[in-house]
């Protein structure tokens, strides 16, 4: 969290993970709250009333940690500060280097060391961590009670394991945070953990949304690639007010994308994590044709250049997208060049019948941010000499030197784009659990996105 972020207060363990069977979890929650909800000499709580938060975490990496005894807390899907101790704290103790970031290579050694403690017997039960009490990692409080913290609800996460399908496994768990109340009873979360394989977790799918509160809010946090053929992702598709992805984590970016423009076209409501980290992008690039004589020159824009980290292109086809839908861009042509810079040219056709010549360039770079994929710099330019409309944006000193390498850099307004402090993944998912309803200025650049993707299927 940034240091202007206050901390979330820490939340009070009401009840730390306890194992159950499929068929009475609403019986166990509510006897916590039967317990608590009239205790006059002790702590009273009341269970939250606000909307059901799904979290679909495709490694079940925070349950396979916790199960290893690295991680204490809810099982949430959310990585957040108390994550990243955890997976710092196995890298360290498995001679990996210490990154506190997951990786393929670190998942597949968790799995790998949790069958062996698993064959071993040795594996931490619930019941030992109860006698872990839930408090604040040092490196600061976790993503679960920021969330818990604006808004108490009832968070379902769905743990597809590798292991063999034995059915699935259940476990309700409740926290309060204490600084939220009704009256004189803390407000509290409820948490949910389904784990099973891939095809058990299908086949409880009735029982899943069967624990979304009915008549509340219900918000999809689908942590891997939309799997539109998967019947639970239909299922829950069907029945969520909104679906929330990020693009930056899509395995095959084009395809992925594809898949998510495509959804939306299908008037299903899709929030992009990815898409709210380009909020300083837009602003700066709207900011440049503030001023009269600028904004008359914005339609002689024919040239733009994006750079972006190598390995994910969906932020650079979003905002390609989102520049193309507010100048009224059609794109007619597509080409990719792969190689070092992996380039991807797209043509468009603007409102005078103009064309428009668009690159979006992967650039290699040693040292990756948190996000894959994140924008290095912009140029919007002009085959007309004296239009003025030349722009630079840039996100550090390399970004910018490499647009100013073209040429005419005096006839460019150049400018740095500072990194938000409150765009991290986690803030952005807290600021979507605020809302209900579609992002228009999305909508309409996954619109321009998808006709690009067609034009990129066409042999």
């Amino acid at each position: 969290m940034s240091p202007s972020t206050p901390p979330a207060p820490p939340l009070v363990s009401l009840q730390d993970p306890k194992d159950v069977s499929l068929d009475v979890i609403e019986k166990e929650l509510a006897q916590i709250w039967s317990t608590y909800g009239n205790n006059e000499d002790g702590l009273a709580a009341v269970r939250a009333t606000t909307f059901s938060f799904v979290v679909y975490e495709p490694d079940a990496i925070q349950s396979l940690l916790a199960a290893l005894g690295f991680y204490t807390g809810p099982i949430d899907g959310i990585a957040g500060p108390r994550m990243t101790a955890a997976i710092k704290s196995a890298q360290k103790q498995y001679d990996l280097p210490v990154t506190g970031q997951s990786n393929p290579e670190f998942v597949q050694r968790v799995q790998e060391e949790f069958k062996q403690a698993q064959a071993q017997g040795t594996l931490t039960t619930a019941a030992q961590r109860l006698a872990q009490p839930y408090s604040p990692d040092l490196e600061g409080s976790g993503v679960a009670d920021a969330i818990a913290a604006s808004n108490p609800c009832r968070i379902i996460t769905l743990c597809p394991t590798p292991e063999a399908d034995e059915g699935v496994q259940a476990q309700v768990a409740a926290y309060c945070p204490i600084q939220k109340r009704h009256h004189n009873a803390l407000v509290c979360c409820e948490y949910i953990t389904l784990k099973g394989t891939y095809n058990a977790l299908e086949r409880v799918g009735g029982i899943i949304t069967e624990l979304m509160i009915p008549e509340l809010p219900k918000f999809v946090w689908w942590k891997a690639s939309p799997e539109t053929e998967y019947g639970l992702f239909q299922r829950l598709a069907s029945l969520a007010n909104t679906i929330i992805v990020d693009s930056s984590t899509f395995t095959n970016p084009e395809l992925d994308l594809w898949q998510t423009s495509r959804l939306l076209q299908h008037q299903t409501n899709i929030a992009d994590l990815n898409w709210g980290r380009l909020a300083p992008w837009q602003e700066l690039t709207a900011e440049a044709f503030d001023s009269p004589e600028r904004r008359r020159a914005v339609g002689e824009i024919d040239q733009v250049a994006i750079d972006y980290e190598k390995g994910n292109h969906t932020q650079a086809l979003m905002f390609l997208g989102w520049i193309a839908s507010r100048l009224q861009w059609q794109p007619i042509q597509y080409r990719h060049e792969p190689g070092d810079y992996d380039i991807r040219r797209v043509q468009f056709l603007c409102p005078s019948q103009r064309i428009v010549e668009t690159e979006l360039a992967g650039l290699p770079v040693a040292d990756t941010g948190k996000v894959l994929g994140d924008l290095i710099s912009l140029k919007l330019g002009s085959t007309n000499a004296q239009a003025d409309c030349g722009t630079v944006l840039c996100s550090g000193t390399m970004g910018c030197m490499r647009m100013e390498a073209g040429g005419g850099a005096q006839n460019y307004r150049i400018q740095q784009v500072t990194d938000l402090g409150d765009q991290g993944t986690e803030q952005l998912l807290g600021r979507q659990l605020q809302r209900w309803g579609q992002d228009v200025l999305y909508g309409e650049s996954m619109a321009i996105v998808y006709d690009i993707l067609k034009l990129a299927q066409t042999p």
